[in-house]
């Protein structure tokens, strides 16, 4: 009985070592304005791995890495905790992979992979300047990331580190949306904010394909799956309709959106 206790408070309750407590201390909430405070305590943000790779069409361009690690630096200054969930689709993606003959399954799990690579390059964007992260996989690779355990999560999430989800579901044929509403409700998390490239909410139509399209201020689940708007995959779109969770759709391109978006300010839409 005492070396399972033992066991159970090296997992969840880390020894008090000079590194932790030094960290424990950087970690500390900062004083907060009660003017800039936001109604949100947990989200996740969503963002496409496109979105990583600015305009050189693939891979990761660092100064946009830094300015959206930066966007979530704004936020987590806030108080607010937050979960990230990136894409991959700027290293690889399975779909396009399986279109090209590969089998699904393999592609699947590349995909996977290049998630966990944008991951890994977000969180040293992040703890370069002095937000305390950390990458949490649903493939097993210690040497680089932690297994996905709900309650450790939850704790680091309560500590103020950013959790970033990698390796999407871990499952093939699931997409990294499907990954971020599963883990926002897993988190109890209040909201899901999907930050876009190049759009600013949800239209009625592809606003970069046609000049009459038109923003949405606030549509429902139902609706989005009933006119097939580009949000998220349905699978995705169903499961957060069904536990009553809010997505929150802006432009991460507008310099200091995430932040003004929390704050109630910019342009979005809201789906609910």
């Amino acid at each position: 009985m005492c070396a399972n206790s033992d066991i159970l408070r090296e997992i969840y309750m880390p020894a008090q070592t000079e590194s932790n407590m030094a960290e424990s201390a950087q970690e500390s909430s900062p004083e907060i304005d009660p003017m800039t405070q936001t109604k949100y305590k947990r989200v996740m943000l969503k963002i496409s791995g496109e979105a990583l790779m600015g305009d050189q069409g693939f891979g990761l361009h660092p100064p946009t890495v830094q300015r959206i690690a930066q966007e979530i630096k704004s936020v987590h200054d806030l108080g607010v905790e937050i979960c990230l969930v990136i894409g991959g689709g700027n290293i690889f993606r399975g779909l396009s992979g399986s279109a090209q003959g590969m089998e699904r399954t393999t592609a699947d799990y590349m995909g996977m992979l290049a998630t966990v690579m944008n991951a890994l390059g977000m969180q040293s964007a992040l703890e370069e300047i002095g937000v305390f992260t950390r990458v949490i996989s649903a493939i097993r690779m210690d040497e680089v990331a932690e297994p996905y355990i709900r309650r450790r999560a939850v704790r680091h999430l309560e500590k103020k580190r950013v959790c970033i989800f990698a390796a999407g579901t871990g499952n093939p044929y699931f997409t990294t949306d499907t990954a971020a509403t599963l883990r926002a409700n897993e988190m109890a998390c209040e909201a899901i904010f999907m930050g876009k490239n190049g759009v600013d909410g949800v239209y009625d139509k592809d606003p970069k394909e046609h000049a009459d399209a038109v923003r949405y201020d606030e549509v429902s689940y139902d609706d989005v799956l009933a006119k097939r708007l580009k949000v998220m995959d349905a699978s995705a779109i169903a499961l957060a309709r069904d536990n009553n969770l809010p997505l929150i759709v802006f432009g991460l391109d507008e310099p200091g959106g995430f932040k003004g978006i929390l704050a109630g300010k910019g342009t979005y839409t809201k789906v609910q």
